[in-house]
């Protein structure tokens, strides 16, 4: 299951983490967001043990979008030890995503 990301909790939830940590940048009416969703989702099951998996709801959360120059959604930032070391924009297949995390494990 994803972790819901806010601009509140991003710094301990994200940057302070000791795994790696994927976000989802996405927006309800967004709609290849829609499609990413549920792979975001499935990831944060797969990998619960080995990482953190979260969604960041732009709208809501603008602070963060902006600090990470978000301009595409979905956009999915890979961090670790609180650098963002990889990005996915766009909607693209589960395996795109496990693939660019299981690199960081």
């Amino acid at each position: 299951m994803a972790l819901e990301i806010t601009d509140a909790n991003f710094e301990a939830i994200v940057l302070k983490s000791d795994k790696p940590v994927i976000v989802d940048f996405w927006a309800v009416w967004c709609g290849p967001c829609r499609m990413v969703g549920p792979i975001v989702q499935e990831i944060g099951e797969d990998f619960s043990d080995k990482a953190v998996v979260g969604k960041l709801d732009v709208d809501n959360n603008p602070q963060s979008a902006r600090n990470y120059g978000i301009r595409n959604i979905p956009t999915v930032l890979f961090f670790k030890n609180g650098e963002v070391v990889d990005k996915q924009v766009g909607a693209v297949p589960k395996q795109k995503l496990v693939e660019k995390l299981e690199a960081l494990l």
